[in-house]
């Protein structure tokens, strides 16, 4: 009974796709044209087909989605957003890295340590929190109110620190390490206060570097470590440090989204959601077989103890007064997400006690 209820609800389901599709295609009034410098494999990509499915069936196909994966619209953060801003493009996911160049503010989410959890983050970066406010703000009026940011997803987990010499257990264990950074400011601030040296390095670059030894360690996710084959360039060695939540960025044109009216304005919000949640879900499905592959391939996997995990922490605070000092808006958006946190950590806490009684 269960098997054919599921059978029929999924048939509807496609069937109700296809007719959204079909439906849109005649009837359309707006096009959104929607760019991630991206794969299909990436997480970016699963939350813009989210977000495809859901606006063009709850508008009824009055909004279209065109997804642009790769570099077909533009090439790097600075190039898109000054789409996003002329309206050439509509809507675009950057990485903090990506978008510091002309919202030095959102390296925030780069900051050590500050999040300790998926459900933290995840509660942290929900629309409507002090922090994603205080975000959207800045980012419209450093924009001249063209570019609006949505909302922040996930891509690629956390950040961890990986190498291809030895297994990290403390700071000093990262004593002279050469690690690949953006080329920001704020990630080589935090590799040059854990004692290692940071070198930016072209993502594309990465695979080779590690080969020849120009780098010998990184910050990435498990997904984009195992993605990208980098073991087979000698990187053996993830310490789960989880220093940085991969917060992804997604802007659209402010005039393009306050043209809608308001019902076709609520759809794309929502879409916005779906979307957020679907990248939040992604990455935590991917790593379970990344981390699988690494283990069997020889990779040494450390979780460090929360005494460790302390130590690092105490070692990384000089970044945080690096940002206040150095970034403009710093104070503000340091503030901003600190309290938020504290805010949706005392709440989470409080749930979890009500729960285990």
């Amino acid at each position: 009974m269960l098997k054919g209820f599921t059978t029929a609800v999924l048939t509807t389901a496609m069937l109700m796709g296809g007719a959204a599709s079909a439906f849109a295609a005649g009837h359309v009034e707006y096009t959104i044209r929607a760019t991630a410098n991206s794969n299909e494999n990436d997480e970016d990509y699963d939350g813009l087909v989210v977000f495809k499915n859901f606006v063009e069936s709850a508008s009824n196909g009055k909004i279209a989605v065109e997804l642009f994966i790769g570099t077909q619209l533009c090439s790097n953060g600075a190039e898109c957003l000054q789409g996003v801003a002329d309206g050439s493009i509509d809507v675009y996911i950057s990485t903090s890295g990506g978008a510091s160049g002309i919202f030095p503010f959102v390296q925030v989410l780069d900051l050590p340590y500050l999040m300790s959890d998926d459900r933290v983050a995840e509660a942290a970066l929900a629309n409507g929190t002090g922090f994603m406010n205080t975000m959207k703000e800045m980012t419209l009026a450093a924009s001249d109110d063209t570019i609006r940011l949505m909302t922040v997803g996930n891509t690629g987990g956390w950040r961890n620190f990986a190498n291809t010499q030895r297994r990290v257990m403390s700071p000093s264990d990262m004593d002279g390490l050469k690690i690949r950074t953006v080329v920001a400011d704020l990630p080589q601030e935090l590799v040059r206060a854990l004692g290692a040296s940071p070198t930016p390095i072209p993502w594309p670059e990465l695979f080779t570097s590690f080969q020849t030894g120009v780098v010998e360690g990184s910050k990435n996710g498990i997904t984009d470590i195992m993605g990208m084959k980098f073991p087979d360039a000698g990187l053996q060695y993830v310490t789960l440090d989880g220093h940085a939540y991969m917060g992804a960025l997604w802007f659209m044109n402010n005039a393009a989204f306050t043209g809608m009216p308001e019902e076709m304005r609520r759809v794309v919000v929502d879409g916005f959601y779906q979307l957020q949640q679907a990248t939040f879900a992604s990455p935590k499905r991917k790593s379970i077989q990344a981390y699988a592959d690494f283990v069997a391939g020889g990779g040494d996997l450390y979780v460090p103890t929360p005494d460790e995990k302390a130590a690092f922490r105490d070692a990384a605070a000089p970044v945080y007064d690096w940002f206040n000092s150095n970034v403009e808006g710093g104070p503000a958006i340091f503030e901003a997400l600190n309290a938020t946190v504290a805010e949706v950590e005392a709440e989470i806490n409080a749930v979890r006690a009500a729960e285990t009684q």
